[in-house]
């Protein structure tokens, strides 16, 4: 089974990192791929460049076996469409290898709104990372057949699931760190130390 982890990560901070690491232990995934989105199709755009983003989401993972920096997002033109790169990450794996996309729950709430959103299912299987104790919504009739209470299955079929994962949330904002960069405070332990020296070095997040 491998993983698979989107966002924009600007920049990438602890809160991505414990989940992608803690997914991958529950799983016991081989790899988990960290994405950085070039065009969101369903948030505000980065301001901060994709190579940069790129560069500090390395920089991150440098230590880190099993999580890895993809780029395919980056690479290709126009809206970054979920379902466009699981797609090129089933053409690359075995038929039969299982791909756990993960989203949070917020992401979840607004899925029917995602371009192609039902061929997700089609590539993979959905993991919805919650908070421990998050109250499960009540699912919509469209994922009753996807949706399942048993983490084994997802081992069993390469797509296809839905399913609920608790994982410890740390409550840290992106927004928050480029806002304390901008007023020149100091973000020490919400992201790597190798992330801030990069982000220091380029001058990033700062109010001009």
């Amino acid at each position: 089974m491998i993983g698979v982890l989107g966002g924009t990560f600007d920049p990438i901070h602890y809160g991505h990192l414990r989940s992608a690491l803690e997914v991958k232990e529950l799983f016991n995934l081989k790899e988990v791929h960290l994405i950085p989105s070039a065009m969101p199709p369903h948030r505000e755009q980065p301001n901060t460049r994709a190579t940069d983003r790129l560069a500090m989401l390395k920089l991150a993972i440098a230590e880190q076996s099993g999580l890895s920096a993809d780029d395919r997002e980056l690479k290709r033109p126009g809206p970054s469409y979920m379902v466009d790169t699981l797609q090129s990450i089933r053409l690359e794996v075995s038929t039969e290898t299982p791909i756990l996309l993960f989203i949070g729950t917020d992401a979840f709430l607004h899925l029917q709104s995602w371009y192609q959103w039902q061929h997700l299912f089609n590539l993979g299987h959905i993991v919805v990372m919650t908070r421990p104790g998050f109250k499960q919504p009540e699912i919509d009739p469209c994922f009753t057949d996807m949706h399942t209470d048993n983490p084994t299955e997802l081992a069993l079929k390469p797509a296809g699931k839905l399913y609920f994962q608790a994982v410890t949330q740390l409550d840290i904002s992106a927004t928050d760190i480029r806002n304390r960069f901008a007023q020149h405070k100091n973000p020490g332990f919400l992201l790597p130390d190798t992330v801030i020296a990069y982000i220091k070095q380029h001058q990033l997040y700062q109010r001009h």
